[in-house]
């Protein structure tokens, strides 16, 4: 991600874009030698920096410094670098072409993620715990059920990345107000020649097409679709995160935690999520990104301005890099999510109870119990079971307490077959699976090489 954001990657395009224009002028009958395409080819990647520096100093203006360093070492061709192009020309169509390189980067290490996350969704799609709404306790879920609504999460941020890259479009040559006059004049008058510039400069670029029309620029709400597709993945690995952090504090999940790592430089014993929340920290800060497409798209007067130059080349690369390293951390930490069985369990046995109830009561109607009697006594029960628990500091002794209880007619042992948590899982393990069958596998059959991939080395 660094290196498609970096001078090298995008200078050089500037390049390929001007050898593209020349061929395409050449072909459609200017009077453009093979030579001087020759010669431009052989420089693509040979760029003075210091050169351009000094004239950019100069000129002030990036594109006309980089003209005059290519032309610099193209002698020949200098006559007809950048024929009847805009600045745009290079600087928008470099963009396209490098946002949808870094989509297909995001997109590759996505696909990783969601085959990781399936994985330790299957594995413990049949393990009870205590689910919980606003982070009360609530019915019973899985643990493999949880992590189902993290991958979910990722499979619709896949669906809107593949559907940003189909859409995506060169913006081609249209000129400075995209009238294409500049190419009118230069092919005299003859359209379908300056459409067919657009049509072989797009297709010798890898792409299907130019846009239809545009200002000098590309539509900027290009750039507030890409970036909110990284916010959206941002928000999912946010969730994740969150959602990690606190389990790790009830010690059910835990990230990894290396053999010497140092939780606390004060506090031996701590175990900080620290991945999970720099995963936070970076999310956030896409998340706050995204206002800066879509403020810049609002503001563009008529054909264009340029005040969206500066924020664009900051906030459009800042977005990519920070979700590729969260998406790097994110792979790190679900390739060995620790998995405390034994805490989850405890968990489940101190709030099963209060859930069984209903079926409880159902066992002592069939034994001729009065319902809205037995319904009385067990939320009595319940509420003094809630005060030892909370005031005194004592285990959960609502079983106990149904059990001594006259009226319901059942014995401990009776009542503790029927609070199994396998009972109060629902369809879990099936919703697991049917995700898996139904959605991750096609994901992972179209995309093979994607799973070849190897995941960076965290630093920290």
């Amino acid at each position: 991600m660094l290196y498609l954001f970096s001078p090298d990657k995008k200078f050089s395009t500037w390049r390929r874009l001007w050898v593209a224009l020349a061929r395409a002028e050449k072909t459609l009958g200017l009077p453009i030698s093979d030579e001087q395409i020759k010669e431009l080819e052989a420089h693509i990647h040979d760029i003075d920096y210091d050169y351009a520096a000094k004239m950019e100093a100069e000129l002030r203006h990036d594109v006309m410094a980089h003209v005059h360093a290519y032309g610099k070492v193209c002698p020949q061709a200098m006559p007809i670098i950048h024929l009847g192009a805009t600045s745009c020309y290079v600087t928008d169509n470099t963009d396209i072409i490098i946002m949808r390189e870094a989509l297909m980067l995001v997109r590759d290490k996505l696909v990783r993620l969601i085959s990781r996350l399936a994985k330790f969704a299957d594995e413990y799609k049949s393990l009870p715990t205590l689910g919980f709404t606003h982070f009360q306790p609530a019915q019973l879920t899985t643990v493999g059920k949880r992590a189902s609504l993290w991958l979910y999460d990722l499979i619709l941020d896949l669906h809107e990345l593949e559907h940003r890259i189909d859409l995506l479009r060169l913006l081609g040559s249209k000129g400075t107000t995209g009238t294409q006059a500049s190419f009118m004049e230069l092919f005299d008058g003859d359209e379908d020649k300056v459409k067919r510039a657009d049509e072989l400069i797009s297709e010798e670029m890898g792409f299907s097409a130019t846009v239809p029309v545009s200002g000098q620029t590309y539509s900027r709400k290009i750039d507030y679709f890409v970036i909110s597709a990284l916010s959206g993945i941002a928000q999912s690995a946010g969730k994740f995160a969150t959602d990690m952090r606190l389990l790790s504090h009830l010690k059910e999940l835990e990230e990894p935690f290396e053999g010497k790592q140092i939780g606390s430089s004060a506090m031996p014993y701590k175990r900080n999520p620290m991945r999970c929340e720099r995963i936070c920290a970076l999310a956030r800060y896409v998340i706050a990104d995204a206002l800066n497409p879509s403020m810049t798209a609002y503001n563009q007067w008529l054909e264009r301005t340029l005040d969206d130059s500066a924020n664009r080349r900051i906030s459009i690369p800042e977005a990519f890099l920070a979700v590729d390293s969260i998406l790097n951390i994110y792979l790190n930490v679900a390739s060995n999510i620790k998995v405390y069985e034994k805490v989850i369990e405890k968990h489940v046995s101190e709030e099963l109870p209060f859930m069984a109830t209903e079926n409880i009561m159902m066992s002592a109607v069939k034994r001729g119990g009065n319902r809205q009697e037995l319904h009385e006594r067990i939320r009595l029960h319940s509420i003094a079971a809630g005060r030892t628990v909370k005031e005194e500091g004592r285990p959960n002794d609502l079983i106990d307490r149904i059990a001594a209880d006259p009226a319901f007619g059942l014995t401990r042992e009776e009542i503790v077959a029927e609070i199994r948590p396998e009972a109060y899982i629902g369809r879990c393990p099936s919703q697991v699976t049917e995700l898996i069958c139904e959605h991750v596998k096609p994901i992972l059959e179209r995309y093979p090489e994607a799973l070849k991939g190897e995941d960076e080395e965290l630093k920290v």
